[in-house]
């Protein structure tokens, strides 16, 4: 029989997940939910008298303040201004207008070579901004009436800019990586060198998706019958054309990877190279440093009150035993352990149709995460196969939010079914990517061991 501290757990999780469909701003629901079962909570303990509940109750409140001062006081959340910042001047830079042009050029006599260029500036982007909403914007406002111009399918023209889009919340410099690191006290550093190869693999997945599709089934993807042929010269304007954000992505994780930086001031690196290229494209100037920087402070406003009130909403659960209760919970489980894992990258999966990477992290991650350690998983594997897993939230209705981006710009011929069908094959490959680093740890943990000489912290 479910004791009286696992009953209110329970009533405080159903509730936050009822309220998430009322369509409030998560994080006042988060924050709203914690203060009422703090009360109910208290309400039912075995107090003297009034003044006693009231004293009790200001204790509980005042440790959730000095939970959120403490932080607030934490220097690597500077790291998220800045690479949001990097990300959105960068994405007004230019650059990626040059990259699309040349790319095309490169890969346009290919089968379903517009989709290819798609797929690989996705990667370069992903490497050198790390936001979402920006790239998948971009991407389809590049991309999408060309394709169509050209006779793409509707569904892989915008699947593939849904998912080469968020491909940033993987690839370092990842703001994900960042919040995960925080919230289970972890180097940024490991968790970038461990999910780089992952998020690579992903890239050229999809890359082999798009070949292979467009071979098999030659009307969904036609070249256009006026590509130029490849030659050394579109060879050379395509290196050109990687070099500016090439630079960017060796002056940002290089001096991470390298011990020359923390990311905390490879971020503030990052940010100003970013204004550098904008400046060297012409396209930096009062205007846009306006724009960025509204852009980077309601960014970073949204992921800081969801952040206060997924604090408040864990240590409440925490204060009710919620930890030992999901503990016990997985742990009893007759799988085995890696059952146990399956069943938490499952729960993961299924909760990112209904929420955003940001509440899983700051909520779901944290409380799973000592029965992982406790089991004898490396921290670092369990975090980037978690986040590979958490990128499927991005491309899953009804709450997918690169499908939005897509549906937002996209071409009036373009209806919702497309987006949704054709992010289909891209959820399925990343998939496929979760179980590969499932069954093959070395995916995440070969390259954090070979630059520190031992295994990932």
């Amino acid at each position: 029989m479910l004791e009286t501290y696992e009953l209110i757990v329970i009533a405080l999780m159903a509730s936050f997940i009822l309220l998430i469909f009322t369509g409030y701003p998560i994080a006042w629901v988060l924050a709203g939910v914690s203060f009422w079962f703090v009360v109910i909570a208290l309400w039912g303990a075995e107090t003297l008298d009034w003044d006693t509940f009231m004293l009790d109750r200001w204790i509980r409140f005042s440790v959730i303040v000095d939970r959120i001062w403490s932080q607030m006081q934490n220097s690597v959340l500077v790291a998220l201004p800045n690479f949001i910042f990097m990300g959105i001047m960068l994405d007004k830079s230019g650059v990626a207008e040059k990259l699309m042009q040349a790319f095309t050029r490169l890969f346009g006599s290919l089968q379903g070579g517009l989709a290819i260029s798609v797929c690989a500036i996705g990667i370069l982007l992903a490497a050198s901004t790390g936001i979402v909403g920006a790239s998948v914007v971009l991407l389809a406002t590049l991309s999408l009436p060309l394709m169509m111009a050209y006779g793409y399918s509707r569904q892989l023209a915008t699947g593939v800019v849904a998912a080469s889009g968020t491909l940033g919340i993987l690839i370092p410099p990842s703001i994900m990586l960042v919040i995960m690191a925080d919230q289970l006290a972890m180097s940024v550093g490991d968790l970038f060198m461990g999910a780089m190869i992952p998020g690579l693999l992903l890239g050229a997945l999809y890359i082999v998706y798009v070949v292979v599709i467009s071979n098999v089934s030659r009307g969904v993807a036609p070249h256009p019958p006026d590509a130029p042929k490849v030659t050394l010269g579109l060879v050379l304007e395509a290196l050109r054309a990687m070099a500016a954000p090439a630079a960017l992505i060796l002056a940002v994780l290089g001096s991470i990877f390298f011990g020359i930086a923390t990311a905390t001031e490879a971020s503030a690196v990052g940010a100003f190279g970013a204004m550098l290229l904008a400046l060297i494209n012409r396209r930096l100037d009062w205007r846009t440093i306006k724009d960025v920087c509204y852009g980077t402070a309601s960014t970073t406003a949204f992921i800081m009150a969801i952040f206060l009130g997924a604090s408040a909403f864990a240590l409440v659960m925490r204060s009710l035993g919620g930890d030992e209760f999901i503990a016990h919970m997985l742990k009893s489980l007759p799988f085995g352990p890696d059952g146990i894992i399956i069943v938490i990258l499952a729960i993961a999966f299924v909760a990112g149709f209904f929420l955003d990477w940001l509440e899983i992290s700051l909520i779901f991650l944290p409380l799973v995460a000592p029965v992982v350690r406790a089991l004898g998983y490396d921290p670092v594997w369990f975090v980037v196969v978690f986040a590979v897993m958490l990128q499927t939230s991005f491309l899953t209705p009804p709450v997918g939010f690169s499908l939005f981006y897509v549906k937002g710009v996209a071409p009036k011929e373009i209806e919702t079914r497309d987006i949704y069908l054709g992010v289909l094959p891209f959820v399925a490959i990343q998939l496929l990517v979760v179980f590969l680093v499932f069954e093959f740890a070395e995916i995440a943990l070969w390259l954090p061991r070979e630059v520190y000489g031992a295994a990932a912290r």
